[in-house]
């Protein structure tokens, strides 16, 4: 029989469970909207897939709809802060939905255009760049809480795409997604993404 190969480190991306302005559509930069009932019944399902890793650190945005969806995971004991993680900085277009923005300015498009006053995708990006140097400088898995559009660009930083190319993974609340490198250690790739099957419980 041959020998079964050890998995590289993994990163296991979730995002918060559900809030009003999630739900609404709303963008949700920096606003300290707290999650739901249903955000936090999220929450709670998520402590049982994630028992299939012992992850070696535990990074959380300090917002609190990231940080409660933490806790409730059964992670709050052990979680650190990381600014890094705060969400997009939604400037001027903070609380509004992107059919309410169009209609001022129409064909803008968060990934192409940014967001007056706040922050464009470049921005992120280097974010989440030093979120990733950080994370494969550890020595084990680590799992991350925080927000769609930041997970999704630091998703496409990892695979080495520009950060606009975000706009191409779609992310449900309270979801688990999981980065790594292939079999030669080599390439990063997606081992899942945007795995909900836990919240259908």
């Amino acid at each position: 029989m041959h020998a079964m190969k050890t998995r590289g480190p993994q990163i296991v991306l979730v995002r918060h469970g559900e809030t009003a302005w999630s739900r609404s559509g709303q963008h949700t930069g920096r606003t300290d909207v707290p999650l739901l009932e249903d955000g936090r019944r999220m929450g709670r399902l998520l402590a049982e897939p994630l028992k299939a890793w012992n992850f070696a650190q535990v990074w959380t945005s300090p917002l609190s709809r990231a940080a409660e969806t933490c806790a409730l995971a059964g992670f709050g004991d052990v979680a650190q802060k990381r600014d890094d993680l705060m969400e997009w900085d939604y400037g001027d277009y903070e609380g509004i939905t992107g059919d309410d923005i169009r209609k001022e300015r129409p064909g803008w498009a968060l990934w192409k255009d940014g967001a007056p006053n706040g922050e464009t995708a470049a921005h992120v990006g280097a974010r989440v760049e030093r979120v990733i140097a950080e994370a494969c400088a550890v020595k084990g898995d680590v799992l991350i809480f925080a927000h769609g559009h930041l997970l999704r660009v630091l998703a496409a930083r990892w695979l080495d795409l520009s950060p606009e190319c975000g706009r191409m993974f779609m992310l449900g609340t309270a979801s688990i997604s999981v980065l790594s490198l292939d079999g030669d250690g080599t390439q990063p790739v997606i081992v899942t993404w945007n795995d909900m099957t836990h919240l259908k419980m």
